[in-house]
């Protein structure tokens, strides 16, 4: 397929690439050679072959909830690099 300056304005347009216009002709040269490679795939004959939705067969792979002791409030600040009484210490991020 031939890429013609109104293919790549659009293309280009529609990605939000800017350009000048001395890499336009490598820009539409190399987008050919692209459309040219991916039209190959057409050449591959996928009769009988499923349409593939994931890349794992697992399905679903989750574990189960489980309630395990929290974290105390002590043992929380116990590595705290700054606290006050019963709160984190942080440094000021809004006036």
């Amino acid at each position: 397929m031939k890429v013609d300056r109104e293919l790549l304005n659009k293309t280009a347009h529609l990605a939000r690439l800017e350009f000048d216009e001395k890499s336009a002709e490598s820009m539409m040269a190399d987008m050919s050679k692209i459309i040219t490679w991916v039209e190959k795939l057409n050449e591959v004959d996928t009769e009988g072959v499923a349409p593939l939705t994931t890349m794992s067969h697992e399905v679903n792979v989750l574990r189960e909830d489980e309630v395990k002791p929290h974290l105390s409030h002590e043992r929380a600040l116990k590595n705290a690099p700054k606290k006050d009484a019963d709160f984190f210490r942080v440094p000021k991020v809004m006036e």
